[in-house]
């Protein structure tokens, strides 16, 4: 597939691009968000445009997008061996693109009014040629609510923004539900040709650009987009296996170190009512309802701190309470992305299988 090139069509401030396969459940709402945030000075067509590139849908995203007026609808290329869907889609729409800022932008997502131009004015004054923003996360049923905060608190700890936006420091991070580039600092590294390849393109994109030097910020943005990222648990269940092992350096050690907090906080609270009762029971052994306070003690900051480390996460404190619960699933999907990524060598996501694809 060619490299991406400049349109020459009357250059717009920015082209908003919407990669979407079979997304008729959530497209309508990312695109009515979208078209409200035209303004004065930043009407739709004239300072911007929003295209949406459909992926070999098999539902009625195409007729969706189509109902929008002002939005351009664009079929994929096709998917060349070695192409991701997701890295084809965001290439098509960027050829086709006039824009000298570039958001690509995921079909879960509900953007707040007045937050795409505010998004260029904070990406301009801090001279970055990407920025990108975590969106506020939506989660619904049990198993989500005290899974997705779990993943998102490790996430948190691991790619902090003090972290990423540093640019001595080696990590880099970026979130593909809203990754703003300029449009001339995207061409220089090649588009997402240069990561046709990678399973996380948002988060490979933002090493070479950080590697390049040409400017990376990433924050948490809940005042400017917000995402449902999955409808369904088999939906979650087969996005955060394909993606996992490559968020975190050593899952199997991830995975251990979430089994023993487990532990700790279910075995700990028995550990106390045993050794309580027997000293309640052994003459002469009162002396050990100071073990009982202590082992209580060692429970209690457990707690505190994985509580602590899972506030970070900026999900309800309600889904924050329901966190414990999601430990020995999260164990199990680090086990799980590990294996397919290091044994089976092959990960599927939408009814793709993407065999040998790197980070």
């Amino acid at each position: 597939m060619e490299s991406v090139g400049k349109s020459e069509r009357n250059p717009l401030a920015l082209s908003v691009v919407v990669p979407a396969r079979n997304e008729e459940d959530c497209l309508g709402a990312c695109l009515e968000s979208l078209v409200r945030q035209s303004e004065p000075g930043w009407e739709l067509g004239r300072e911007w445009e929003i295209l949406v590139v459909n992926d070999d849908s098999t539902d009625r995203t195409r007729e969706i997008a189509a109902g929008f007026a002002g939005v351009t609808v664009l079929d994929a290329g096709e998917l060349e061996p070695g192409w991701t869907g997701k890295a084809n889609a965001a290439q098509t729409g960027a050829r086709a693109a006039r824009g000298q800022w570039l958001l690509f932008t995921d079909a879960d997502t509900v953007h707040e009014a007045g937050h795409l131009s505010l998004a260029l004015t904070e990406a301009e004054r801090h001279g970055v040629g990407m920025l990108s923003y975590s969106p506020r996360q939506e989660a619904t049923g049990l198993v989500q609510r005290a899974l997705m905060s779990l993943i998102f608190s490790e996430l948190a700890v691991l790619y902090s923004p003090a972290k990423v936006n540093n640019p001595e420091s080696r990590f880099a991070a970026a979130n593909g539900q809203f990754l703003l580039v300029r449009r001339d600092a995207y061409e220089k590294v090649g588009g997402h040709a240069a990561v046709m390849d990678a399973v996380l393109e948002d988060v490979e994109l933002a090493r070479i650009f950080k590697k390049r030097k040409l400017g990376l910020r990433f924050r948490h943005a809940p005042e400017a987009v917000r995402t449902r990222m999955y409808r369904s648990v088999g939906a979650m269940w087969e996005g955060w296996r394909k993606n996992l092992a490559l968020l975190f350096g050593n899952p199997l050690t991830l995975a251990a170190w979430r089994a023993l907090d487990l532990v700790l906080l279910v075995g700990l609270p028995f550990a106390a009512w045993w050794v309580f009762g027997v000293a309640r029971e052994v003459r002469g052994a009162m002396w050990m309802q100071w073990y009982w306070v202590a082992v209580l003690l060692i429970w209690a900051r457990t707690l505190w701190r994985f509580y602590r480390r899972v506030a970070r996460s900026h999900f309800s404190w309600v889904d924050v309470a329901l966190a414990p619960l999601g430990l020995p699933l999260f164990a199990v999907l680090l086990w799980q992305s590990w294996f397919d990524h290091t044994v089976k060598k092959r990960v599927v996501w939408k009814g793709r299988s993407y065999n040998g694809m790197k980070r």
